[in-house]
C-alpha cells in the first residue's frame, strides 16, 4: 500500500473507519474527494446552492432535499427533477424500492440526461453505479451539468475545486492516484472566451449564416464610415491594415486621432501591426475589449 494512501486519509478520517465504509473489490477503482477538501467553504457553498435550486424547483411537490447523497441516490428526485424541468416524461416508476430497480431506473434517467445534453459517453462524469453508492463528486458534476443546461442563469459559484483520489485495488494492493478536480468553470476564463465562442458556434454549427452575419456588419461599418468618405466592400482585406478599424473607433468613441500617431496608408507589416495595435489598445483603454486579441 503506497504512503499517500495513509496520508491523505489520516485527517479528519481515520483509516480503518475509511476502509470500513468504502469497501473496493479487487480489480476496482473508484476516485473520491479527500478528506481535507470536503469541508471547504467553496464546496459548501455550491452544495448548498444545489440543494436551495432543487428544492425551489420542487417546492409544489413538497419533496425536501437536505442531503445531495443521501437524497438523490435512488433516482426519486432526479425524475421528478427533469420531468419539471425538461417536461421530459420517464418510462419508470416514481418509486424504485428495490436495488435491481433503483438501477434500472438510474440507467433511464441518465440516459435522459446524456441525449438531451447532448453528451457522449467518454464525456460523462457519472455512472449509474456511482450515483447509487451516493458518491458525491459525480452527483456534483450531474447536477452541474443539469443546471447549466436547464437554468443558465443560475448563479453557480465558480472555480469550485476539489483535491481527489482515485484508489484501485490490484493484485499488488491499492494503488492511489492524486490530482485536482474542477466542478464548476473558471468564471474569468469563460468572460474573456465567451466573444471566441459565440463566433466559434457560428462556424461550426451554422456556417451558411456566416455571410448574412457579415453583411450585417458591412452595413454597420458602413453607416459609419461612410461619413468619412469611405466605402467598406470586404471586411477581411479592409480591416487588415487597422486604418478602416482606427477610423471607426475614433468615429464612434469621439476619438480625435492625431495623424502622427498611425499609419494612414502603411506600406509595410511592420506599419499594420503599429495600427492594430493602436486599435486593441483604443479598445481596452475603453473598456471594450476584456480578452487577448492576437494583433496578428
Amino acid at each position: 500500500m503506497d504512503s499517500d494512501f495513509l496520508n491523505v486519509f489520516t485527517q479528519p478520517v481515520p483509516l480503518h473507519e475509511f476502509l470500513a465504509e468504502n469497501v473496493i473489490a479487487q480489480g476496482e477503482k473508484r476516485k473520491l474527494i479527500k478528506p481535507t477538501s470536503s469541508n471547504s467553504p467553496k464546496l459548501e457553498e455550491l452544495k448548498l446552492l444545489l440543494i436551495d435550486w432543487i428544492n425551489t424547483t420542487l417546492k409544489e411537490e413538497h419533496i425536501v432535499v437536505k442531503s445531495l447523497e443521501e437524497d438523490l441516490y435512488d433516482g426519486l428526485v432526479l425524475h421528478h427533477l427533469l420531468e419539471n424541468l425538461g417536461s421530459l416524461k420517464l418510462d419508470v416508476d416514481k418509486i424504485a424500492l428495490t436495488e435491481k430497480k433503483q438501477r434500472q431506473k438510474l440507467s433511464v434517467i441518465l440516459d435522459a440526461v446524456a441525449k438531451c445534453l447532448q453528451l457522449e459517453e467518454s464525456q460523462l462524469k457519472w455512472s449509474v453505479e456511482s450515483i447509487l453508492s451516493k458518491d458525491l463528486l459525480s452527483t456534483l458534476h450531474l447536477l452541474v451539468a443539469i443546471a447549466k443546461h436547464f437554468k443558465p442563469n443560475l448563479a453557480l459559484p465558480p472555480n469550485v475545486q476539489v483535491e481527489t483520489i482515485t484508489i484501485e485495488n490490484t493484485s499488488r494492493g491499492l494503488k492511489t492516484v492524486n490530482a485536482v478536480e474542477c466542478i464548476t468553470e473558471n468564471k474569468e476564463k469563460l468572460e474573456a472566451q465567451s466573444q471566441d465562442d459565440a463566433f466559434d458556434e457560428l462556424f461550426s454549427r451554422a456556417p451558411d449564416k456566416l455571410d448574412a452575419v457579415k453583411k450585417v456588419f458591412l452595413q454597420f461599418v458602413n453607416q459609419h464610415v461612410g461619413k468619412l468618405g469611405l466605402n467598406v466592400k470586404d471586411i477581411e482585406s479592409q480591416f487588415a491594415d487597422g486604418v478602416i478599424l482606427l477610423l471607426l473607433i475614433g468615429h464612434l468613441e469621439g476619438y480625435f486621432l492625431n495623424l502622427r500617431n498611425f499609419f494612414l496608408t502603411p506600406t509595410s507589416t511592420m506599419e499594420m501591426l503599429h495600427n492594430v495595435n493602436l486599435a486593441l489598445d483604443l479598445l481596452t483603454d475603453g473598456g471594450l475589449l476584456n480578452f487577448s486579441v492576437n494583433s496578428e
